[in-house]
């Protein structure tokens, strides 16, 4: 599919094998954290998620999100395929509140029991990394396609916003997964506009508290906004523990446990 002659294909594979070579070596060069687990017990079966879920994905959703974007401006649907506003200004807001969506649905896997047991397999990484972005369940991609479907009807999103937001949203989530150690000066100002690594981490932590808290995975303000902003993780981000305390164990990387860990 091309969005004004682009091939959406083209630019989010583009986009992803760059941001994920360049966070590898970002993590080589500057590690934030020790990691518990070797990465060869965990980087086969994390990257194999991905490559599973995107095989699987278009055979249960076969509308993409950008497709259904298209369909909602030629039929008229949602709320800007209603309202004259220049195009700046409507572009700007759709990708605002597409990731208000993705706000809304992150809380929503943590709060409903039976959606957690798909979120948590993503949470039960005993490390931070990179590749921790690529660890989700094909059913929760599943489900998550169908909610930003629905997103993108209500809001009547472009064609060209939603490609802008599923490619700097796949770009910003593997950065703010990375164990990229950032000079703390440049994190205070960079997560007022951005989520950062240290900022995200809080989230993955052991403690329940602070793993309900900074939901966001690309803009921080939503956060902020709904009260479930934390700056820091009280144990330190050198000595807070990773993951959930279970599915812990170097068996329970392997993708065959990933794939069932939500019937455990």
């Amino acid at each position: 599919m091309t969005v004004a002659g682009i091939s959406y294909v083209a630019v989010r594979l583009g986009v992803f094998g760059a941001v994920l070579a360049a966070m590898m070596v970002a993590e080589a060069a500057r590690p934030r954290r020790r990691l518990r687990l070797a990465r060869q017990l965990r980087w086969p079966s994390n990257i194999a998620m991905t490559v599973l879920s995107s095989v699987l994905t278009p055979f249960a959703v076969p509308v993409a999100a950008v497709g259904m974007a298209v369909i909602a401006q030629a039929s008229g649907w949602g709320l800007f395929n209603q309202a004259a506003l220049p195009a700046w200004v409507e572009l700007a807001l759709a990708v605002l509140l597409l990731d208000l969506a993705i706000y809304a649905q992150h809380r929503l896997f943590h709060a409903v029991p039976w959606l957690w047991r798909f979120h948590r397999m993503h949470h039960s990484d005993p490390d931070f990394d990179v590749t921790t972005a690529l660890r989700f369940h094909p059913v929760e991609i599943w489900l998550s396609a169908l909610i930003k479907l629905a997103a993108v009807a209500v809001i009547g999103a472009s064609p060209l916003a939603v490609l802008i937001f599923e490619v700097v949203l796949n770009a910003t989530a593997m950065f703010n997964h990375s164990n990229t150690a950032l000079p703390p000066a440049l994190d205070r100002v960079l997560r007022w506009v951005l989520v950062t690594p240290d900022m995200h981490r809080v989230h993955h932590s052991i403690v329940a508290r602070e793993t309900n808290s900074n939901f966001g995975f690309n803009l921080p303000w939503w956060d902020r906004v709904f009260s479930t902003y934390r700056a820091q993780p009280e144990a330190g981000h050198a000595d807070m523990t990773i993951g959930l305390g279970t599915f812990d164990a170097a068996r329970d990387q392997r993708l065959d446990r990933l794939l069932i860990q939500p019937v455990r």
